[in-house]
C-alpha cells in the first residue's frame, strides 16, 4: 500500500532555464496523485526546510503553475547551504526530519545538481536510520551536464543552444573589420567543459567561430594560446576564442587565480571563478593584438529562456512528473537519470539512479572528444549535443516581452521553533 501524506519540493543550486519546468512537472503531477494531499515548496532549498519557511503551492493560481514551464531561473527560491556529514551535523538532520513531521511530509523532491543530489541521499538515509517514512527522489538539474549516469542533464541542451547562437552571432561581429581582432569567450563550467564544447555547434565553415576551444579537461598554456590566436589571424585577420572559466594551467591554478592573488571562496570552498577573460585580454594585447574583446556569459548563460530548448523543457518537465511516479512506487534515495535510446532518431526516457552513485561525482568530456591539439572538440561532441537543442519553447507575451510565473509564495503559520540558517 502507497504511502499518503504531504510532499514537499525545493530547488537548489544555479538556476537554470528550465528548472522551474522540473518543478512544474513535480507539482502538477503531485496534484493528480491520491497519495499526496498538500504540495508544500520550501523557499530557498534546504535552507528553507530548516527555517520551516514553507508555503503552499496549492493555494498558488493554476495559471501561474502552468507558466512555470517558461519561466527561468528558481521560482521556489534557491540557496548554496551544504548539509555536513550526519554525524558532524546531527541537529540539522533532526530538524529537516522535525519540519517534514510537523506537516506529514513524506515526499522530498529536491532538483539540482551535485550537492543537491549529496543532500537529497544524505535527508533520505537519515530518514531510514530514525525510522521516519519518507520517499526522497532527486531531480537532476544543472547546465554544466557533469552529473555521472545521466546521458544528460536538464539544463544543459538550452545553455548549449544559447551559447552557440550567441557564439555564431559573436563571430559575424567580429570579422567585419578590415584589421585584426581577438574576441575571448568566458563561459560557465568549473571541472567539466560541456557548456563550452556546445559552442562547437555555431561553426559550419573553417573560418567561423569558435576558432579555438578551450577546456578544463585540457591543462591550458599561454604559449600554446597565443601560438593558435596568431595562427587564425594570420588566417582570417581575426579570432574569436570559447573558453571555460574554469581552465587551469600546468601547475593546476585558475586563470582567475592567476588574476588575482586573493580568490574568494564560496560556501561549498569552490574558489570563486571570474576574471580570466579580463587576465587574456590583457596577455592578448601586450603580446599578440591590440583590438580585444570580452565576452563574459555570466548568468545570462543560465537563465535565457527567450532562447530555450524545447526538448530541454519538455524533457525537465518529463523527469519533474517522473520522481513523483517513481516515489509513489515506494523508491527513495535515488534519482530520475535521462536514458538515452539506441535508435536511429533521438529518444530519451527516464530511469532511476541510486543517489550514492552520483552525489558529488563528475562526468567530464572524455579525451577522445577532445582534439589531439586539446584546442577543439571532435565530432562525437557536436552529434552528442545537437539533439538536445532542438525546438523552441512558446512564450507569453506581454508588451513585447515574456511574461513569467508570479508565485506568491505565502508563508505558512510555523509550528516549530525558531531556526536560523543564513
Amino acid at each position: 500500500m502507497a504511502l499518503k501524506g504531504n510532499c514537499l519540493v525545493a530547488q537548489s543550486g544555479g538556476p537554470t532555464s528550465v528548472i522551474n519546468a522540473s518543478a512544474c512537472g513535480v507539482i502538477q503531477e503531485a496534484f493528480k496523485t491520491a497519495e499526496i494531499d498538500k504540495v508544500f515548496g520550501a523557499v530557498h532549498g534546504i535552507a528553507g526546510v530548516l527555517n520551516e519557511d514553507l508555503f503552499l503551492l496549492n493555494d498558488e493560481k493554476p495559471e501561474e503553475i502552468e507558466l512555470l514551464k517558461v519561466t527561468p531561473a528558481s521560482a521556489l527560491g534557491s540557496c548554496r547551504y551544504k548539509l555536513k556529514s550526519i554525524e558532524a551535523s546531527e541537529k540539522d538532520y533532526r530538524r529537516i526530519i522535525d519540519v517534514f513531521e510537523a506537516h506529514n511530509i513524506r515526499y522530498f523532491f529536491y532538483i539540482g545538481g551535485n550537492d543537491s543530489m549529496d543532500t537529497a541521499n544524505k535527508v533520505s538515509q537519515y530518514a531510514q536510520r530514525v525510522g521516519y517514512e519518507l520517499k526522497s527522489v532527486g531531480v537532476p538539474k544543472t547546465i554544466d551536464n557533469d552529473l555521472p549516469i545521466t546521458d544528460h542533464t536538464p539544463g544543459f541542451g538550452s545553455v548549449a543552444k544559447f551559447i552557440a547562437t550567441s557564439i555564431k552571432e559573436v563571430g559575424l561581429d567580429a570579422r567585419v573589420y578590415d584589421y585584426p581582432t581577438v574576441t575571448v569567450c568566458e563561459i560557465m563550467g568549473r571541472n567539466a567543459g560541456w557548456i563550452t564544447a556546445a559552442s562547437a555547434l555555431a561553426k559550419e565553415f573553417e573560418d567561423e567561430a569558435p576558432h579555438y576551444i578551450y577546456l578544463p579537461e585540457i591543462p591550458f598554456s599561454l604559449e600554446k594560446f597565443e601560438k593558435d590566436v596568431k595562427a587564425a589571424i594570420e588566417k582570417y585577420n581575426y579570432c574569436v576564442v570559447a573558453f571555460s572559466e574554469g581552465v587551469k594551467n600546468e601547475e593546476g591554478k585558475y586563470l582567475s587565480e592567476l588574476a588575482t592573488e586573493n580568490a574568494a571562496v564560496d560556501s561549498f570552498g569552490h574558489v570563486q571563478l571570474g576574471g580570466a577573460s579580463e587576465y587574456l585580454q590583457s596577455y592578448v594585447q601586450k603580446n599578440i593584438c591590440k583590438k580585444v574583446r570580452i565576452v563574459n556569459y555570466s548568468s545570462i548563460q543560465r537563465c535565457a529562456a527567450h532562447l530555450a530548448s524545447l526538448r530541454d523543457n519538455e524533457e525537465s518537465y518529463m523527469c519533474g512528473q517522473a520522481a513523483v511516479r517513481y516515489a509513489i512506487e515506494g523508491h527513495t534515495g535515488k534519482m530520475v537519470g535521462m536514458m538515452r535510446q539506441d535508435h536511429p532518431e533521438y529518444k530519451c526516457t527516464t530511469e532511476l539512479v541510486d543517489l550514492n552513485d552520483v552525489a558529488n561525482k563528475e562526468k567530464k568530456i572524455p579525451r577522445e572528444w577532445i582534439n589531439a591539439e586539446g584546442n577543439f572538440v571532435t565530432k562525437e561532441v557536436t552529434d552528442y549535443i545537437a539533439p538536445l537543442i532542438k525546438g523552441e519553447v512558446k512564450l507569453n507575451m506581454e508588451n513585447g516581452i515574456p511574461r513569467y510565473a508570479r508565485l506568491e509564495k505565502k508563508l505558512i503559520e510555523k509550528k516549530l521553533e525558531v531556526w536560523n540558517v543564513k
